[in-house]
């Protein structure tokens, strides 16, 4: 009794150390490798050269046209009556060079309840799309160096560069909403009414408290800006840049300044994904297909 119950011992004592002695399952760790891809910009096409200083182009969802202000001259101040709206095509097709004329220096624009509206220096103007007239102008008091435009709902928003201020005309009336913008240019406005532009500061947002947020203060003196969704930004600056930014990045996309060809108040095709870009004193709209 004694010899089995030391072989019993034993072999549960083998069966014990054997079993903490051989080897060890382990748990496989695989770690998912998430590739960041790079936004690019791919030209597409390009315009001839006839569109005299274009300062801005508008994509028309409801058309599928471009529009293109031409301040036609070396100032962006002068009142000579020389400015126009010219239409292009998605192909790059100069439709219509001369739609709309005897503006002064017009600038940005936006569309609003079949009227499209143009700052002009110190004038907001509004045109009749379906007739290609003048329907209405508004001298803006006070006003220097109206520029972008944006629209939302049937309010007009507009800057004014040298004052530092934002407009907005609605119900036949003009106020301003913000002050003391330094160098504000591009303006745009989320589906939600968010406010967002461009200024000396940065890439910035209006709360609706009426505070401000620098969303982004690498881009400083912005003029052209597209609101992407999902916290991202296409930005120009009239220098020859053009980035895909958000509030912890930015990605140069273009970079045309040795070209010394200017990049100004950019259009988007959303649908699309393509980025219009005025070329200023080269006198011709340039498209690119985003990728990000």
């Amino acid at each position: 009794m004694k010899n089995l119950l030391k072989y019993s011992l034993f072999g549960i004592s083998a069966t014990f150390l054997f079993t903490n002695c051989g080897p060890q399952k382990t748990e496989e760790v695989v770690e998912e490798v998430v590739e960041v891809k790079t936004p690019t910009l791919t030209l597409l096409w390009e315009t001839s050269d006839s569109l005299m200083t274009n300062e801005s182009v508008l994509f028309d969802d409801a058309t599928g046209t471009l529009y293109v202000s031409n301040i036609e001259g070396q100032d962006p101040l002068q009142k000579d009556g020389k400015g126009s709206i010219a239409i292009i095509s998605k192909e790059g097709k100069i439709l219509n060079p001369a739609w709309v004329t005897g503006l002064n220096a017009p600038k940005g624009m936006a569309i609003s309840n079949g009227k499209l509206y143009v700052t002009d220096i110190d004038e907001l103007v509004e045109i009749d799309i379906a007739t290609a007239k003048v329907s209405n102008k508004w001298k803006v008091e006070g006003a220097q160096f109206l520029n972008d435009v944006a629209a939302h709902e049937g309010t007009v928003y507009f800057t004014d560069m040298n004052t530092g201020k934002v407009h907005v005309y609605a119900e036949g009336k003009i106020s301003t909403i913000s002050e003391g913008n330094t160098s504000i240019n591009g303006i745009a406005i989320a589906d939600d009414g968010t406010v967002y532009g461009l200024d000396g500061s940065g890439l910035k947002k209006w709360n609706w408290d009426g505070g401000t947020e620098i969303i982004n203060s690498t881009i400083t003196g912005g003029d052209g800006l597209v609101i992407l969704g999902d916290g991202n930004f296409i930005a120009s600056r009239w220098q020859g840049e053009i980035y895909f930014a958000n509030d912890s990045t930015q990605t140069l996309m273009l970079d045309t300044k040795s070209a010394e060809s200017n990049t100004a108040d950019i259009g988007y095709n959303a649908a699309e994904k393509i980025v219009y870009v005025p070329t200023f004193f080269k006198n011709k709209v340039a498209a690119y297909k985003l990728d990000y």
